[in-house]
């Protein structure tokens, strides 16, 4: 707005008293002070609101205005309620440094004059941006980018004083303005994110948290790969993006909400424009697990490979080591809603998971090449490492890259909230390979190892190679009656006794066999006395008709605990 709109408000009491020739200054805020000097706090096109209680002597102006003016303030609009009239210096001061002045009627607020500019200047700010996020999308959707989503989040830091971000289904930070969002934070609103959308509450999503309140947006995407609208919300829900807001939108207005939908609108078509650029890792992927599944010769296998790498690690010289990640995605058939293909939801949600949660930008994951066949997701990663020693390869390669436990570590609570009560993540890593020959049995281990977290409870849950020597490899594939009978025979009677006599029976036979039978280990443990330890143990073999001293016998405990 301009200086000389103040004067054709009558309610704002305003009288000119000098600077006619400036009054088409623009102001872009308002701010109030009885302070000498306010420098600190002056950014520039202000109006300043004074009731001159800084005012004692006639050498005080000149001082006063001098850092107004040299600050860039639009004006200056001095309160009568303190010393009736406006200081004659004070004039002088104003014109000499070509400063406009106003006088403020006793009977008018200052925060009267305050909210009135505030809300024109944030109405004015709102168009301004409009105008901006909409050459924006002309320009993204017939020609290069440009400059991404931080682009746009600078505008609404600078024109309207809101911080965003924007975040991934993990609460990954793809873009943001000022300071990025605490991991623990983000991955809180991409969680309540999820979950309201697969309750099908529309947003934009409210949550407060430690005294702030984040209003979330749905990023749909709107390119060539978008979703009909009447598609199944789980095709989408684990892969789409949300713009975080620091601000309550419940009470905004249509203008500007309306606004925040087009800045969303445009973020989805830059991430079309980076999603597309995925296409040829997701090829390379293809062809590779193609080649592997149809038993192709070792060496057609590394030639594959070798064009690979330059694509996912460019600069290297040398062949990477690689590892297998497998996951599938699965939704409960008796939920109601409809069958839907989990390969492709896979298949993002992995790209994503691959990402370190530590790295920002949507970019990022160019070093992930992801296919999928039926149902399940499978990606090729590569490891940065040259050749080692023959003699020292696989065992040094088998510490290396990617870890299961730590891939979900930081995803696990907002992909929870996705799957919500009808769907689950399983994810199965393998060891790293140095040769085309060690990727078929890569393959098999991150589908073993999958198999072996599908057998554990919980919404999300990974498995990695290292579990594949043990007895766990083996109960994935036992059928689920024969596991329940065999665990209702050993466990139930322990159970039913536990019930009707706090016995701790049960505890006490984990606590028995953690120890590997040692008496004095297990009371110690248990803060028992070894009598009363015996005697337990003494009650789980009568209920049971089993000997706790026989190898046979633990092992079927054992088991029966795991697969309970």
């Amino acid at each position: 707005m301009r200086l000389r709109a103040l004067l054709e408000t009558d309610a704002l009491g305003l009288r000119l008293l000098g600077g006619e020739d400036e009054l088409d200054r623009s102001v872009r805020g308002v701010m109030t002070t009885d302070l000498k000097d306010p420098s600190r706090y002056l950014a520039g096109g202000e109006l300043v609101l004074t009731g001159l209680a800084w005012y004692r002597v006639p050498e005080d102006a000149e001082p006063f205005v001098r850092i107004l003016a040299s600050a860039g303030v639009a004006g200056l609009a001095a309160g009568e309620a303190e010393l009736g009239d406006i200081p004659d210096d004070l004039v002088r001061a104003c014109s000499r440094h070509r400063l406009p002045l106003f006088a403020v009627n006793e009977s008018v607020a200052f925060a009267t004059i305050t909210e009135y500019v505030v809300r024109q200047v944030s109405g004015e700010r709102a168009g301004d941006l409009a105008a901006v996020v909409d050459r924006h999308r002309r320009l993204m959707t017939s020609g290069p980018a440009g400059g991404g989503p931080e682009v746009v989040l600078d505008l609404l830091g600078s024109d309207l004083d809101l911080r965003a971000w924007v975040l991934s289904p993990t609460g990954r930070q793809i873009a943001g303005a000022g300071a990025p969002l605490e991991s623990g934070l983000a991955a809180t609103l991409a969680g309540e994110h999820l979950a309201a959308t697969r309750t099908g509450r529309r947003g934009p999503h409210r949550l407060t948290t430690g005294g702030t309140t984040y209003s979330l947006f749905p990023i749909r995407n709107t390119g060539r790969g978008a979703a009909p609208a009447s598609r199944d919300v789980r095709e989408t829900v684990l892969s789409d993006w949300l713009l975080a807001v620091e601000a309550d939108a419940s009470d905004w207005p249509a203008a500007r909400l309306d606004l925040l939908q087009g800045v969303t609108q445009l973020i989805a078509v830059e991430r079309d424009r980076r999603d597309a650029a995925r296409t040829v890792r997701r090829r390379l992927a293809q062809e590779v697990l193609e080649l592997v599944q149809t038993g192709a010769a070792p060496a057609e296998i590394a030639a594959r490979l070798r064009v690979a790498a330059p694509v996912l690690l460019p600069g290297l010289g040398t062949a990477p080591h690689w590892q297998v990640v497998v996951a599938r995605v699965e939704w409960d058939p008796e939920s109601g809603s409809g069958v839907v293909d989990g390969g492709p939801v896979a298949q993002a949600l992995l790209e994503e998971i691959l990402v370190d949660p530590a790295t920002v930008g949507a970019d990022s994951a160019d070093r992930i090449a992801v296919a999928h066949h039926g149902d399940e997701a499978i990606a090729l990663v590569p490891l940065p490492v040259g050749p080692l020693p023959d003699s020292e390869d696989e065992g040094q390669a088998a510490g290396l890259g990617l870890h299961a436990d730590a891939l979900l570590a930081t995803v696990r609570e907002p992909l929870s909230s996705g799957l919500a009560d009808d769907g689950r993540l399983t994810l199965g890593v393998s060891a790293a390979v140095h040769s085309a020959e060690g990727l078929r049995g890569a393959l098999e281990e991150a589908r073993h190892a999958r198999r072996v977290a599908a057998a554990r409870p919980g919404r999300v849950c990974a498995a990695g190679h290292h579990e594949l020597a043990s007895h766990v490899l083996l109960l994935p594939f036992v059928p689920d009656d024969v596991r329940r009978a065999f665990t209702a025979r050993l466990l139930d009677p322990l159970r039913d006794y536990d019930r009707r006599h706090r016995a701790e029976l049960i505890p006490t036979l984990e606590a028995f066999l953690d120890c590997d039978g040692s008496w004095t280990r297990c009371a110690t443990r248990l803060h028992l006395h070894v009598n009363t330890l015996r005697y337990r143990v003494g009650r789980i073999e009568q209920l049971t008709g089993r000997d706790l001293s026989r190898l046979e016998d633990k092992l079927d405990f054992f088991l029966a605990l795991r697969m309970s």
